[in-house]
């Protein structure tokens, strides 16, 4: 068997080993040339051949190549066992090295799937963290859109009513005038609901003032008297501002009719407050 092919059954590189055989002139020289040029690659060993070959060798190299040429030539060559030992030494050096360079591979991609797990896991931290905030959004969305819808019955519903209650009164209104009376008072207009949560009121005895809408022969008047005032003075002030002479007062919502026994009642015993429509006879 060739020294090259024995270089072969070691498990070297083609190349390799031909540079190795062509360095050394002969298979111990070739050990050591591998030996020592264990951990470069063919790459690097070619770009230094190249270099070598560009340089051409003066006298003193070429004197020294043709005493290297012939100390090669004495170097006693090497016995079967001392061959088969350096081949076993160099298979054992070749394992090992082979053997570290695998440990440090499985180092390398055990730390990259570390790197890899981590930075997954950091991704799918990012990617719940939004869909969290999206969820959020989209529930508070639905929340206003469902308050919106509900506020918009509440207004629609309101104007109904309002408009019901406007036809009635108009439809009042007329059949008082084909009757040659005077048209019935139209209560205040409720006032349309908000967004801006349940209104508030205060107990009638908390008011200190009322305010009256009074529907006479000669138009509506309105005043805001104190809650003591009683029916005889508001009939009493009637009668100074446009001579209206006061029989009755009539209120429509509750049906309540005051006649001139009821005068010396105040607008707060009267139930008159806060605020009340009365038609005047």
């Amino acid at each position: 068997m060739s020294d090259l092919n024995m270089l072969f059954e070691m498990g070297f590189e083609k190349e390799k080993a031909e540079i190795a055989i062509k360095k050394g002139g002969n298979l111990q020289g070739a050990i050591d040339w591998l030996e020592s040029n264990q951990d470069k690659t063919i790459d690097e060993l070619k770009a230094e051949e190249e270099s070598a070959a560009s340089v051409a060798p003066d006298d003193s190299q070429a004197n020294s190549l043709v005493y290297f040429e012939q100390s090669t030539d004495e170097i006693k060559p090497l016995t079967q066992e001392e061959k088969s030992a350096r081949l076993e030494e160099l298979r054992t050096k070749l394992a090992a090295k082979r053997a570290g360079e695998a440990v440090q591979d499985k180092a390398d991609q055990k730390r990259n799937e570390q790197i890899r797990m981590k930075s997954t896991k950091e991704t799918q931290d990012i990617k719940e963290e939004l869909q969290k905030k999206e969820q959020i959004k989209e529930a508070e969305k639905k929340r206003k859109e469902k308050q919106d819808d509900i506020d918009a019955k509440k207004r629609i519903k309101a104007k109904i009513e309002a408009d019901k209650e406007a036809r009635r009164l108009k439809a009042e209104q007329e059949k008082a005038a084909r009757a040659g009376v005077a048209p019935p008072v139209q209560p205040e207009a409720p006032a349309l609901p908000t967004t801006s949560g349940p209104a508030t009121s205060k107990p009638a005895s908390a008011y200190t003032e009322a305010r009256l809408r009074l529907q006479t022969v000669h138009g509506t008047v309105q005043k805001t008297l104190p809650v003591d005032t009683t029916l005889f003075e508001v009939a009493h002030q009637l009668a100074q501002d446009n001579g209206t002479e006061v029989a009755t007062f009539t209120t429509n919502f509750p049906k309540k009719v005051f006649d001139r026994t009821d005068f010396g009642m105040t607008l707060k015993e009267a139930g008159l407050v806060p605020s009340a429509a009365l038609i005047v006879r």
